[in-house]
């Protein structure tokens, strides 16, 4: 495994998925396999390309605890629980676990423990309204963008829940923005077990195309389980770009990504943009 250098301010690192048709990871493929436009210029320099990077992991459990959920909920604890057994390996990982419902509430903080973490997700309990939105928001804001340190770090929100809002103080377009500015991919699960896709299901899978991330639709609550499976797999299934953009400016403003693989079978799933630190 390779561990990344440190990132410097007028860099960017771009962690990137790419699978074929059906959904199976492409390993073993080399830089000039792929384009890339940041703000649809070619980048000035690449600085480092390598495939099943070692990055510490930062993870954020995101549970749906209102009344809508309720019938299921204990088996959300337990894939919830089971998946961070699996997933933090490393004395490096990390994850914190959140519960919503019509407030977000961190029961526990960032930690590799996998007691506490365990001990925070059966704390949960559900009843109240839905607002999705104001969590993630939260957790990308408090939690999220602080964790930031010179080392790069894989950051990612597990969302569990069936999408619907109903109480959120903040708006869609104003969630997936943070999500940007925390450079957070979502790998939202749906809760959503009828055949139907509802409107909730589409503000996941909104969620999760345009961070970069995936959405995934059990048909039932047991087949949880291998949506967790497949989350773990492809956090250990992933490129590492870093490059330097042209005409770079620290000026706050969002620079839009566009990579794509010239073998056209593959498809490259990666977040969609950035914002510039400030000077």
């Amino acid at each position: 495994m390779y561990h990344l250098p440190p990132v410097h301010v007028n860099e960017v690192s771009l962690i990137f998925t790419v699978t074929d048709k059906h959904g199976r990871y492409i390993p073993n493929l080399s830089q000039s396999d792929f384009a890339l436009l940041d703000d649809q210029r070619a980048p000035a320099k690449v600085n480092s390309f390598h495939q099943q990077i070692n990055l510490p992991l930062r993870v954020g459990i995101l549970i749906d605890t209102s009344s809508s959920i309720r019938s299921r909920f204990q088996f959300e604890q337990q894939s919830a629980t089971d998946f961070l057994l699996q997933v933090l390996r490393s004395k490096n990982d990390r994850a914190f676990v959140m519960g919503f419902d019509e407030t977000p509430t961190v029961v526990t903080d960032w930690t590799n423990d996998q007691d506490a973490l365990e001990a925070g997700v059966e704390k949960l309990s559900p009843g109240g309204g839905t607002a999705l939105f104001d969590a993630l928001y939260t957790a990308c804001q408090d939690k999220l963008l602080t964790s930031r340190g010179p080392e790069p770090e894989r950051k990612a929100i597990i969302l569990i829940s069936d999408g619907n809002d109903d109480v959120s103080h903040v708006y869609l377009p104003e969630a997936i923005k943070e999500c940007e500015r925390a450079e957070t991919i979502i790998y939202a699960i749906s809760t959503n077990w009828t055949p139907s896709r509802g409107e909730g299901d589409k503000v996941l899978t909104q969620l999760a195309e345009e961070t970069g991330g995936e959405v995934f639709f059990p048909p039932s609550v047991e087949d949880m389980a291998t949506s967790f499976k497949d989350i773990e797999e492809e956090l250990r299934s992933q490129y590492a770009l870093v490059y330097t953009p042209a005409d770079f400016k620290a000026d706050g403003s969002f620079r839009t990504i566009y990579l794509y693989c010239y073998d056209r079978r593959y498809h490259v799933r990666a977040r969609r943009g950035y914002f510039a630190p400030r000077q």
